[in-house]
C-alpha cells in the first residue's frame, strides 16, 4: 500500500537534460492543447451535483450537515468553497496534460494567506491541504482561476474586470514557472514569498492605497497569535481556563449530549498517536504541556461536519497556553479521478502534502489514527490552531486590488508546484505567449456559469425538502 510520501515519485524525469525535459512539456501539448483548456461544456449525462454533496455528507456528523448546506447556500462563492468534490469530478472527466505535481486540491483564493514561519517571519502561502494529492498541475490553476471570476461576480464587477483578475493570476503563474525553470534545484526548494518578496511582486503596479492596505493586512496578521485565540476561545472557571462554549460552532466535550467520557478516551488516544509522529525535540516540547480541555469545532464551509476538535493544553500556568486543532482527514475528493495510490493514513497524506507544498510548515504538524465509539476507523491530522494568519477579504477589494491579489496567488501556486513537479516541463508546456492565459480566462467564466447553476440546484433541493439547512 502506498503512502503520501511518494505522491509525485517520477514527477521529474530521471536525469534528463533541461532540453529533454522542456521537450516533454511541449509534447504534452499534443495530449492536451493549450487552447483546449478554454472549452468547458456540460455533457448530457453529467452527474447530479447535489448527489455529490450528499455522498460527502453521509460521512459527516449528522447534526452538522444542515449547517454545511446553510453555509454553502449563503452565496455562489461560498458554494464554490464547499464544492471541491463537484469540480474534481468535472476536471477528472476531461483530458489532462499528464504533467503531475502535488496538488493543493482546493486552490481557491481564500486558501492563500499570510502565515507565520517557525522563525517568526510572515510568508504568503497556501493554507488548506485537506484535498492534497498528486495530479495534473492545471487542475489547481483552473480551480484558482475560476475562484477569481466567481469572486469578481460577487463584487458586482463587469466581465472585463473579472477577466482581468483571472488573466493576472494565470500570467503570474506562467511567468514565475518560467523563472523556476531556470533556477537550481535547491534554490527552488528554498524559495519563499516573505514580506520582501511580496513587495517585489507587487511593486510595479501597487498604488498608494494598495500599499496602505497591504501594510494594514500584514500588521493585523501579526496580531492573530495563539494568545489572541486563547483569550477569545477560553474562559476562567473555578477549575482554571477552559474552552468557552459557543454552540454549535464550539461545543466543549463536557456539553455534548452523549458519550463524552468515551469520546475523551478516544481523543486522548488521538493525541497519544499524534505525538509519536513528531520528531524527538518536538515531542519533548509537547511534554511540557498538560491537557486541560477539549471542544468540538465547526470549521470552514466544505469541511463542516467532519470531526474537528480544539485541544487546550497549558504549560507553566494558566497564561502559558497551547491550542491544537485535531481534524478528521477523509479521502481526497481527487482520489477517484487520479488513479493514484491509496494511502495508509489520510492524515499522513495531508501532512506529507503540506510539507511538500509549503516552504515552512507548523512545527507541531502531525497525524494519527483512531477508532471511534461507533467502531469506525478515522484518520486525523493535528496542527496549531492559529498562528499569525492573515486572511484575505475579497468582498472589500476593488478590481485593482483583486488583480494584485490574483498575481500573488498565481505566483505562489507556481512556487508550490515547482517544489514537487518539473518546472522545466511545465514551463515548456506553457510557453512564452499568452495562449494558456487566454484559454483559462474562457474556462473561468464558463465554470463560474456552471457553479451558479449548481448553486441554484442545491437551493432548489433545499426548497423541495430534499436537504435540510440551518443558519448560524
Amino acid at each position: 500500500m502506498g503512502t503520501s510520501d511518494d505522491h509525485v515519485s517520477g514527477a521529474t524525469p530521471a536525469f534528463l537534460s533541461p532540453a529533454e525535459r522542456a521537450a516533454e512539456g511541449r509534447a504534452a501539448r499534443r495530449r492536451s492543447p493549450r487552447s483546449s483548456h478554454g472549452r468547458f461544456g456540460t455533457e448530457p449525462g453529467r452527474f447530479d451535483p447535489v448527489e455529490v454533496v450528499e455522498r460527502q455528507s453521509a460521512t459527516r456528523v449528522p447534526e452538522l450537515v444542515p449547517v454545511r448546506y446553510g453555509r454553502m447556500l449563503e452565496s455562489p462563492f461560498r458554494f464554490y468553497r464547499g464544492a471541491a468534490a463537484i469540480m474534481a469530478a468535472d476536471l477528472g472527466a476531461a483530458a489532462d496534460t499528464g504533467l503531475r505535481v502535488q496538488l493543493c486540491g482546493d486552490a481557491h483564493l481564500l486558501n492563500f494567506r499570510l502565515l507565520a514561519t517557525p522563525e517568526r517571519h510572515l510568508a504568503f502561502d497556501i493554507n488548506d491541504f485537506d484535498e492534497t494529492l498528486a495530479g495534473p498541475f492545471e487542475w489547481d490553476v483552473k480551480r484558482l482561476a475560476a475562484s477569481f471570476a466567481i469572486a469578481g461576480r460577487a463584487n458586482g464587477f463587469g466581465s472585463e474586470e473579472q477577466d482581468g483578475a483571472v488573466r493576472a493570476c494565470v500570467e503570474a503563474y506562467r511567468r514565475r514557472m518560467r523563472e523556476f525553470a531556470g533556477m537550481r534545484t535547491l534554490d527552488i526548494w528554498y524559495a519563499q514569498d516573505d514580506a520582501d518578496r511580496l513587495r517585489e511582486l507587487m511593486a510595479a503596479s501597487m498604488t498608494r492605497r494598495a500599499r496602505r492596505r497591504t501594510g494594514e493586512a500584514t500588521a493585523k496578521a501579526r496580531t492573530r497569535t495563539h494568545l489572541q485565540a486563547f483569550a477569545r476561545l477560553t474562559v476562567a472557571t473555578p477549575e482554571g481556563r477552559r474552552v468557552a462554549a459557543d454552540p454549535p460552532l464550539i461545543t466543549p466535550l463536557r456539553d455534548l449530549a452523549t458519550g463524552s467520557a468515551g469520546q475523551e478516551r478516544e481523543l486522548r488516544a488521538v493525541l497519544e498517536g499524534y505525538t509519536r509522529t513528531l520528531s524527538s525535540e518536538r515531542r519533548h516540547l509537547l511534554r511540557r504541556f498538560r491537557l486541560v480541555d477539549i471542544a468540538r469545532k465547526v470549521v470552514g464551509v466544505g469541511s463542516v461536519g467532519t470531526r474537528c476538535w480544539i485541544v487546550l493544553l497549558l504549560g507553566r500556568d494558566d497564561d502559558d497556553p497551547l491550542l491544537l486543532q485535531a481534524k478528521e482527514a477523509q479521502e481526497s475528493v481527487l482520489a477517484a479521478h487520479t488513479g493514484g495510490v491509496r494511502h495508509d493514513n489520510e492524515g499522513r497524506r495531508v501532512v506529507a502534502g503540506q510539507r511538500l507544498i509549503q516552504t515552512t510548515s507548523d512545527i507541531l504538524l502531525g497525524w494519527t489514527h483512531a477508532v471511534g465509539l461507533d467502531g469506525r476507523e478515522r484518520d486525523f491530522y493535528v496542527r496549531q490552531l492559529r498562528d499569525w494568519k492573515g486572511i484575505a477579504r475579497p468582498e472589500t477589494m476593488d478590481p485593482g486590488m483583486l488583480r494584485l491579489f490574483a498575481r500573488l496567488c498565481g505566483a505562489s501556486l507556481a512556487r508550490a508546484h515547482a517544489r514537487s513537479g518539473d518546472p522545466i516541463a511545465i514551463a515548456g508546456y506553457l510557453g512564452g505567449g499568452d495562449r494558456f492565459d487566454r484559454a483559462l480566462t474562457l474556462f473561468a467564466q464558463a465554470y463560474a456559469d456552471r457553479n451558479q447553476r449548481d448553486f441554484e440546484a442545491l437551493a432548489a433541493a433545499a426548497r423541495s425538502g430534499r436537504i435540510s439547512t440551518a443558519a448560524l
